[in-house]
């Protein structure tokens, strides 16, 4: 095209300068007519040029389309993709004809392998990899194969079954894929979107499927009976971002019947990461005697809507949980996301890679991801689920498994604290150590150092990150009047439990009653005296008699009661502007100094039960928990609500991770070794005391 439009441009500039004997005038009078039927020859073929282009680039991508199908490569609209790549929302919203395929990305060399890691190389190949915002790990990602270029999907691809796909571009192979029985001599009857993938040394130990259709519930039922599955592993929600990313395919209470399969709910518990849920599964046959199996679900739903956990934590002791539920000479596990490959590949990747560290004392992450894609294509679906495979990895090995029966404690605090011969450092200090090792995120704390929210702050080093921190309501008109010092913390059962807060100064005491009843708060524990060593540690926020306001709330003093170790402060709180009010119940522990611990443990337990009750009556909103500076004391008495709520429910306990996650939520979280040390003593007192767990109500 370019050529052609120079030659008319050329050809027109020598006709008009070529004849000396022209005068200006005729040259002038050319110039008029030859102008426009330049401009018009040159806007045709533009247009011509942009048809052209046009018709050619729709040409390339139906070209592209149609080989992708032929070829069956399952090009992914990804499942659970980070901002900026298309997701899976687009097979929700868009229709099937117009479904478009996003290319996986290619590696430019596929030849390009990455050897297996010494775990003691662990952690310097994990910072490496993670500099220059993750540059290799992206690129090692991405040298990985999609999947298996003998692959062939021709039977997940049948007209008939097509419609039991959750996403039509996320297949199983035809030689790894889950065959069911055929009902009624119905060939298609034997089809389901689910692989076998094998674990790091046990083949078919995981079936890898997509979240349950509602028309493929009953498919995925006899799945689990024919396959002799006692371990169901579910790492999405049914909702996410308000799409439907699986149906609910057990009943919540009671019992139903899915095809010839009957799922009775047996027992259901809630944990702050993951719930389990136990049911009794029979087969309907016309046969009498109808034999039954225990069927547990793992629930894991702390997997953000887009990325990958905040930390690994979770997730490890999720496994954990799987593992010593899944009874031996069981069927496979089976393990489901939405499509059944981006979380459920990072999950059994992990697994995999701890039992390698265990048995080679060397991780092959991506030798076994390349081998399980030749299973099921695409497992582990981002760069950042692949990062978080390792990050998970790093952690087990740093901090290994730090769980203890309550049974073997005794023995286990005997141990720390006695010294050890290699350089005489004490047990117990070196485990603590490992947690003030932990970086504080001075970039995440944003907010809180503004310098209008610098005031609002009693300690400057002690601020909330911005990603937890407890959100006020913006006053109109004012700026920065969302701000309080004070963070959400989880609880055992449930995220966001606690709000770790400072003790209020004069100017944030309306802040303070303003949290209290914007969050719905029933419940607060002051761990501090007003004033200490001469030092005024917290404003007195509520009355010694009758009432007092601060800005628009009203505090009144119902009652006070000293109990052994603590005062009862009975209040109701009013907000004046719409006449509403609320009881609030004041648990002021005494005895606890600003440097050391209390002298026994006793007055921490009664304490933890008399708020337990109070939640379990006005209705479990946040508890408010503060000291001074909201996180020496205050990081204590959670770690201890935590560990003494786990130690009732499973007879286990973990002081270490327990601690390690409070500081991840916000920074010096039980502050000395001290205060971790009184952790494991209120423990073996709690023990001491209730012989039987159920006792503590």
């Amino acid at each position: 095209m370019v050529p052609l439009m120079f030659l008319v441009v050329a050809t027109t500039t020598s006709n008009s300068t070529g004849n000396g004997n022209q005068t200006k005038e005729d040259v002038t009078s050319s110039s008029h007519h030859i102008l426009p039927t330049v401009l018009v020859v040159l806007l045709l073929l533009i247009i011509i040029a942009l048809l052209a282009w046009y018709f050619l680039r729709l040409k390339n991508q139906r070209k592209v389309v149609v080989t992708a199908v032929d070829k069956k490569v399952p090009n992914g609209i990804l499942e659970e993709q980070e901002t900026g790549h298309i997701t899976e929302s687009l097979s929700i919203t868009m229709p099937k004809e117009q479904q478009t395929v996003v290319l996986l990305p290619r590696s430019q060399s596929s030849s390009k392998t990455y050897a297996p890691i010494p775990v003691e190389q662990l952690e310097e190949e994990y910072r490496l990899r993670s500099a220059d915002d993750g540059k290799l790990f992206r690129e090692e990602y991405n040298s990985l194969p999609a999947g298996s270029a003998q692959g062939t999907y021709e039977e997940a691809n049948k007209n008939e079954n097509k419609e039991k796909n959750r996403y039509p571009n996320i297949l199983p192979y035809d030689n790894s894929r889950v065959v069911l029985t055929q009902l009624d001599g119905n060939p298609s009857s034997d089809y389901v979107n689910a692989s076998f993938v094998d674990g790091y040394t046990e083949k078919h130990k995981f079936i890898a499927a997509q979240g349950p259709k509602e028309d493929t519930v009953a498919d995925f039922w006899r799945m689990v009976w024919e396959q002799k599955v006692a371990t169901v592993v579910m790492l999405t929600n049914l909702k996410e971002r308000k799409e439907d990313k699986c149906h609910q395919y057990w009943p919540d209470q009671g019992c139903w019947t899915y095809g010839n399969v009957r799922v009775a709910v047996e027992d259901f518990t809630v944990l702050v990461d993951y719930t389990i849920r136990k049911f009794c599964v029979q087969y309907q046959t016309s046969e009498a005697a109808k034999t039954s199996r225990l069927v547990t679900q793992l629930h894991f739903t702390s997997w953000p809507d887009f990325g990958v956990p905040f930390s690994p934590i979770g997730m490890l002791k999720f496994l954990k949980k799987v593992k010593a539920v899944n009874p031996p000479f069981s069927g496979p596990i089976v393990v489901h996301c939405s499509a059944g490959v981006g979380r459920t590949g990072t999950f059994i990747v992990i697994d995999a890679m701890i039992d390698m560290m265990h048995a080679e004392q060397k991780i092959d992450v991506f030798g076994f991801v390349s081998r399980i894609r030749e299973q099921r294509s695409q497992l582990i679906q981002t760069d950042m689920q692949y990062s978080f495979v390792y990050q998970a990895l790093l952690e087990y090995y740093l901090y290994g498994d730090t769980e203890l029966d309550v049974s073997t404690l005794e023995g286990h605090l005997h141990k720390l604290h006695n010294t050890f011969a290699d350089g005489d450092r004490v047990g117990l200090e070196e485990e603590f150590k490992k947690l003030t090792n932990m970086r504080i995120m001075k970039e995440n704390m944003r907010t809180g150092n503004l310098p209008a929210n610098m005031k609002k702050n009693r300690v400057l080093q002690i601020i909330p990150y911005d990603f937890n921190r407890v959100i006020l309501s913006m006053r109109r008109g004012q700026e920065f009047t969302d701000y309080i010092n004070a963070s959400f913390i989880d609880g055992y059962r449930q995220k966001d439990y606690f709000i770790a807060t400072q003790g209020p100064l004069s100017h944030t005491v309306e802040d303070f009653w303003r949290m209290v009843w914007e969050w719905k708060c029933h419940s607060i524990v002051m761990l501090t005296e007003l004033q200490e060593r001469e030092q005024d540690k917290c404003f007195q926020y509520w009355p010694t008699e009758d009432s007092v306001t601060y800005g628009d709330y009203i505090v009144e003093l119902k009652g006070d009661t000293l109990c052994e170790t603590f005062s009862l402060r009975d209040l109701v709180l009013t907000f004046v502007p719409e006449k509403q009010t609320r009881t609030i119940r004041h648990f002021h522990f005494h005895g606890w100094p600003e440097i050391g611990i209390p002298a026994e443990g006793k007055g921490m337990i009664d304490i933890i039960a008399s708020v337990q009750r109070q939640q379990q009556q006005s209705g479990n909103h946040p508890i408010v928990v503060h000291c001074s500076a909201g996180a020496g004391r205050t990081g204590t008495f959670i770690a201890l609500s935590n560990i003494l709520e786990r130690v009732k429910a499973e007879g286990l306990m973990d002081v270490f991770q327990t601690v390690k996650s409070l500081r991840m939520q916000r920074p010096h979280m039980v502050q000395t070794v001290e205060q971790y040390d009184f952790c494991y003593r209120v423990v073996q007192d709690f023990v001491d005391i209730f012989s039987d767990y159920a006792n503590f109500k």
